[in-house]
């Protein structure tokens, strides 16, 4: 986290800068809990398929930000980038959400260690991913136009996973058949926000840090 003032908690101006897949989750917790200081804004989700694109929009976003708020906190695990979204986050003295993945912070990082150690070969849904099947993961494959490729991608899979945030019965039949669609075993487990939503009430329970933002 970053702060310009050692304000109270409960006067503290937050913005959250978020992965677009994690939109609605984020204004739930945040309408939820009532966190009236926090604002969300999501870069567009389709950086999950171009994941090198996240650490320099996360940086912009956030440098924009220092005259508006008094802290930043940016709503992405690791996503792909390799290492280098947490190089950004060091370079500019924010913190990040848990994890390496939106996986493993909806599952909990044991939970989802224990999915890897039963299953290696699993392929795993949210709900975001679940809604936007067709565009993520057929069109962005090229599965549309080359449904031969299916088993040259997902050959080495064993199983679909559905980590569930909310437990909708059109949203596992959709999960269902997107898992019939690639050839694989399918599974659920309903997760609700898992870590994500303390990640975001501490924003505002926690003390405001003293340390002044990073130069530009």
């Amino acid at each position: 986290m970053t702060s310009r003032v050692d304000a109270p908690a409960s006067e503290r101006r937050v913005l959250v800068v978020a992965c677009g897949a994690l939109a609605r989750e984020l204004l739930e917790v945040v309408r939820n809990n009532r966190l009236d200081g926090i604002d969300v804004e999501c870069l567009p989700a389709s950086y999950h398929n171009t994941p090198d694109l996240i650490p320099d929009a996360v940086a912009a976003r956030v440098r924009a930000a220092r005259d508006d708020y008094d802290e930043v906190y940016v709503g992405y695990a690791d996503c792909g980038t390799g290492g280098r979204l947490d190089a950004v986050c060091e370079e500019l003295g924010v913190e990040r959400l848990p994890g390496a993945h939106c996986y493993e912070f909806f599952a909990g990082s044991a939970a989802f260690a224990e999915l890897q150690d039963a299953e290696l070969g699993t392929f795993y849904l949210t709900d975001f991913l679940v809604k936007h099947f067709d565009r993520l993961v057929i069109d962005a494959l090229g599965l549309d136009r080359h449904p031969e490729l299916r088993d040259d991608y997902f050959g080495n899979y064993t199983r679909v996973v559905h980590l569930a945030q909310v437990d909708d019965p059109d949203l596992t039949a959709r999960a269902a058949a997107a898992a019939e669609r690639l050839g694989l075993r399918f599974e659920q487990q309903v997760t609700g926000y898992g870590e994500l939503a303390p990640s975001i009430v501490r924003l505002v329970e926690a003390p405001a840090p003293t340390r002044p933002l990073p130069s530009p």
